[in-house]
């Protein structure tokens, strides 16, 4: 989630008042994810910790991944695998009566995405849900944003998408044609700046549109293979928001629905994640407290076809009728 998105974000999860409970809701104690192997990357804190936690009390058994670095993607100091973000999630798990692995591989290189299914595989004999989470910010304006920072950024939001999904549908493409027919899940994490697009974050805004198309592409060339692929764009109190947007970010301190927490998230996530979304796949869903939308793409808006090539110079008219035909755009995050 962009900083400009926390504030319209926060209003609107807040704002928003829960549906009827549909007809064909689950009891309580079902467990959606019970006996599935799950990998969450960037799971050691925030938003991906909350997925690994919820998956795990869900039923499943989760590979926690973690890098383990600063929130611009510095290293954050050498630990253990015991004493990383990673370990102490997993031993979160472990305590709680649940089954955890721990994979501190750099998912944005093939060599790091690759290991990470392979540590699913080895531990746990299969995998069935992978949730691409990882990723930091170095927020510059466009004309001071620098090569390595455009770079590290896209990098690992989009290569660290990209190459996970690789090797996982690989595998599941092998199991396919042997027979064995997945149930396989992807849950991609883009965000309102990859949407909508957000002053100041240029890179990660490129990154995460990357993201979304990403995802409809994998939705269309995995299906043969029994995956689903989809995408959330989450606003939930992380690194990334509760510093620079602290008011909008706090928990409440009556005692009231905390609607940034990151546990509002991964309910979503984990019903993406498992069986029960049967057919659901291709799309993107906007999330935050306890507000669910459906994100709608690009469309056409308004058409007009001359039936030959248009003259630069007869140009004006046309365009400012197609214009006023059309819904304006959403506002970039902090426009203004």
């Amino acid at each position: 989630m962009p900083h400009q998105h926390a504030t319209r974000a926060a209003d609107r999860a807040r704002r928003d008042h829960p549906g009827d409970r549909p007809a064909r809701e689950r009891p309580a104690g079902h467990r959606p994810a019970e006996g599935r192997v799950v990998v969450v990357t960037g799971a050691g804190r925030g938003l991906g910790r909350a997925h690994a936690l919820a998956f795990a009390r869900a039923g499943a058994r989760v590979v926690v991944n973690d890098l383990g670095v600063a929130l611009d993607g510095g290293r954050a100091g050498a630990a253990d695998r015991g004493g990383s973000p990673a370990g102490q999630v997993a031993a979160e798990i472990r305590a709680a009566g649940g089954e955890a692995a721990v994979s501190t591989d750099d998912v944005a290189t093939g060599r790091g995405a690759e290991r990470l299914v392979r540590t699913a595989l080895d531990r746990f004999g299969r995998l069935d849900t992978l949730v691409n989470n990882a990723g930091f910010l170095r927020d510059r304006m466009l004309v001071n944003l620098g090569e390595d920072d455009w770079d590290a950024v896209v990098r690992v939001h989009l290569k660290g998408h990209f190459l996970p999904m690789r090797h996982a549908a690989a595998h599941w493409r092998a199991e396919a044609k042997a027979g064995r027919s997945p149930r396989a899940r992807i849950v991609n994490t883009t965000s309102g700046a990859g949407l909508l697009g957000a002053v100041g974050q240029g890179n990660y805004a490129a990154a995460k549109a990357g993201v979304a198309a990403l995802t409809l592409v994998a939705a269309a060339e995995f299906g043969r293979y029994g995956v689903q692929v989809n995408a959330v764009a989450p606003a939930a109190r992380t690194r990334m928001t509760e510093r620079a947007f602290a008011a909008d970010m706090a928990a409440p301190a009556d005692g009231a629905f905390d609607a940034m927490a990151p546990e509002n998230v991964s309910p979503l996530v984990v019903y993406l994640g498992s069986d029960g979304c049967d057919g659901v796949t291709g799309r993107v869903f906007e999330v935050a407290g306890g507000r669910i939308a459906v994100m709608d793409g690009w469309r056409p808006a308004a058409r007009t076809d001359r039936g030959g090539c248009w003259e630069a110079a007869a140009l004006d008219r046309p365009v400012r009728e197609l214009l006023a035909a059309s819904p304006p755009p959403e506002p970039v995050y902090g426009a203004g």
